[in-house]
This record gives structure tokens, C-alpha cells and sequence, in this order.
């Protein structure tokens, strides 16, 4: 009896979970990594959302859930899709989504550009209100490099560092048809204000240079940076109000160095926004009418189809970066069974569009400058 029990404890001692086919060291079993690294899309609503941080989170199975750096360097890259003047779509894969919405914050509200601040209205008989114009004129692009100029404080005096002046004097005869404003009859005044300030003093020497709304000590346009390039807005064609016979707009607007999150008409892009990479898994063989139906059911041709020979035809995923996630494609009897709708937790699909200042590319290096210092800083200020 005593020789049983023995042989009974040796066996429980050589039993392992380890030795499981289905947890293999060093590895997550498969419905693990799934939940790991992709959001799965059921058709009422997704799971799997967050992200797991915690670096002990599979260490009974002997993976290491660490940040590292190593691994981060060897797995992070940029892959730029499309590029224009004013688009850029790229995918940055192997990032957090935390990283992903810093680049999208600070693209929006940290990186500088030159917008319209001041505006000195002389005259202005439309039916445009003075505060209207001064708000429409505050949100035309202005195609300069804001690198090229300086922050402009309140003790400061407007020169030809942080300030652009423009000058919009327009007149609709009274025998004329209707006349259209546009962004193409603001003028560049490279050597400052020509508006003359009003004078306190009488007895002032009238030979003395009057007092304009500016001080600066050379013309714009003698800088190499502007030589070729003479500052304008970035579209020629925007609306900014229209006048009718008799009616009269004269004005200067001065341009100063801001930043999104003061005010939204120094944002330099128009929209920046990221998604996850779609992943659609077909789960069993779709074929015949049930493959046309597949294709049918969605609205942005993800799906094709494959012809087998003799009469036969099944759907493959053709298209699945297009996925929108609508959901119309596992909407209905047994449809969740035969497809699978995922998103890859590190794979984002970035885009910017930019509102002419600066190309989009650039605004995303910038972006990168920026979140260094902040990274820097903090590391002085822990060390």
C-alpha cells in the first residue's frame, strides 16, 4: 500500500504545466497574442481596446512584456504612402497609441506658424463688421516659414523680426457691378505700417519721420530669405467679403508668430488624424452567391472575387487598408462566423493635411523636434 502511494507522488511530481502542448515557454498561446496586439471588432461594439503596459503581465509564461529600447529601435519605422504638397499619409508601426495622439496634439496645437493678429481698420464701409473682417483675415494661410521669425511679447515693438505687415485697400465705384474681395489683393508692405499714429504733440518737429504702428530698421524684402520669395497668402482665391457700389475697405493686418493652442488660425494643419490598421479575416471559405453576397455587403469594396474555374468563384480580401469599419460585412445570420474585422494595436494610419505654411513633411519632423525636448526636459528635470 505504502509502495502505491510512493509511486502515485512520483508521478505527480514529474506532471508540469509547462509541459502542456497549449502554453509553450517563452511564448503567448495564440488567443493570448491575439488579445495582445489586435482590437476585435464584433458587430455590436469592439473588445480588446486596451493596451497591456504592465511589464510582469505574461511573465508566468516567460515572456517579457518590458519596454525596451533595443526592441523598440529594431521594430519602429515610418512608411510614407502618399505625399503631396499640402497631404502626407504614412503608417507608423510599432508604436503605443499614447505616441501616436502626442504627434497628432502637437501637430495641431504646438507647432508655430505666422497668422493675422492686429488689424488697423481705417475704413470700412461694407456690411461686413469690423470684428467679422478682423476674424476672417486672422484665418488666411500665410506661406512663410515661421522659423524665420521671432516670438512677439507685449514689451516688444513690432519690427521686422515677428511682425508681417499687409496693406487691403479695395473701392467699389458706384457705376460698378458688385465687387468680390479676395486673399490676392493683400499686399506686402516689406518696410512695415504706413499708417500714421496720431500725434499728442502739436508742436512736434514736422521735418522728424511721422510715427508709424512698426520700427523696422530694414525693408523685408532686402533679407536672402525673402529676396525670391516674397510673402503672400497661401491661396489667392479666398473670399473675404463683398462690396457694392460706393463701398470702400482700407486696412493694414499685422501677422505675428503663434502657436494652435492660443488660437486655432495658428494651427498648420487643416486636420491630422490616425487610425489602426484594418486586419479582415476571412474565417472559413466564402464562396458562390455567399462570396457576391460578401462583396455586395460592403460599401467600400474590401472584397473580391477570385474565379476558381468551372462555374466556381469564392471571395478573397482584396482591398482591406480601405476598411472603414462599418461592420456591414458581419451584420446579419452566421456573417460573424465566416469574417473577422480586427485593428492592429501598434500599426497606425496617419495623415496630415496642412494648411500651406509648411509641407507636411516638415511639419512632422518639426512635430519629432518637439517631443525630443519635451522628453529632454524631463529628463533633467528627474536626473
Amino acid at each position: 500500500m505504502a509502495g502505491k502511494e510512493k509511486g502515485r507522488g512520483e508521478e505527480k511530481k514529474k506532471f508540469s504545466i509547462w509541459d502542456l502542448p497549449d502554453v509553450p515557454m517563452g511564448q503567448l498561446p495564440p488567443h493570448l497574442e491575439l488579445q495582445r496586439s489586435r482590437v476585435i471588432c464584433n458587430k455590436d461594439a469592439p473588445i480588446h481596446t486596451e493596451s497591456v503596459q504592465y511589464s510582469g503581465a505574461y511573465a508566468s509564461m516567460g515572456v517579457d512584456n518590458s519596454l525596451r529600447l533595443d526592441h523598440f529601435c529594431n521594430n519602429f519605422r515610418v512608411e510614407v504612402v502618399q505625399l503631396t504638397e499640402e497631404d502626407m499619409e504614412f503608417d507608423m508601426i510599432g508604436i503605443d497609441a499614447a505616441i501616436a495622439n502626442a504627434f497628432r496634439r502637437i501637430l495641431i496645437a504646438e507647432l508655430p506658424t505666422m497668422a493675422i493678429e492686429k488689424v488697423l481698420i481705417a475704413n470700412n464701409t461694407s456690411v461686413v463688421q469690423d470684428e467679422v473682417l478682423a476674424h476672417r483675415l486672422g484665418l488666411i494661410p500665410i506661406s512663410v516659414d515661421p522659423r524665420l521669425f521671432e516670438y512677439i511679447s507685449e514689451n516688444d515693438q513690432p519690427n521686422e523680426k515677428n511682425t508681417i505687415v499687409f496693406k487691403l485697400h479695395v473701392h467699389c465705384k458706384r457705376s460698378s457691378p458688385r465687387f468680390t474681395v479676395k486673399s490676392d489683393e493683400l499686399n506686402w508692405l516689406p518696410n512695415g505700417s504706413e499708417l500714421v499714429k496720431k500725434s499728442r504733440n502739436a508742436t512736434s518737429d514736422s521735418s522728424s519721420k511721422p510715427e508709424t504702428y512698426t520700427s523696422f530698421t530694414c525693408s523685408q524684402d532686402t533679407l536672402p530669405e525673402f529676396a525670391k520669395n516674397p510673402i503672400a497668402p497661401k491661396h489667392p482665391d479666398i473670399i473675404i467679403a463683398k462690396l457694392g457700389p460706393g463701398q470702400e475697405i482700407e486696412l493694414e493686418a499685422h501677422a505675428v508668430k503663434g502657436m494652435g493652442k492660443t488660437h486655432a488660425k495658428w494651427s498648420p494643419v487643416a486636420t491630422a488624424w490616425y487610425r489602426m490598421l484594418p486586419k479582415v479575416v476571412l474565417l472559413e471559405e466564402v464562396e458562390d452567391d455567399l462570396a457576391e453576397e460578401l462583396k455586395s455587403k460592403c460599401p467600400v469594396n474590401v472584397f473580391d472575387i477570385e474565379e476558381l474555374g468551372k462555374g466556381k468563384k469564392r471571395a478573397t480580401v482584396a482591398r482591406p487598408r480601405a476598411c472603414t469599419l462599418c461592420r456591414e460585412c458581419i451584420r446579419g445570420e452566421e456573417w460573424e462566423k465566416r469574417v473577422a474585422l480586427r485593428r492592429v494595436k501598434d500599426h497606425f494610419i496617419f495623415a496630415i493635411e496642412s494648411t500651406g505654411a509648411l509641407p507636411p513633411e516638415v511639419l512632422f519632423t518639426e512635430a519629432v523636434k518637439i517631443l525630443e525636448d519635451k522628453c529632454e526636459r524631463v529628463i533633467t528635470e528627474l536626473s
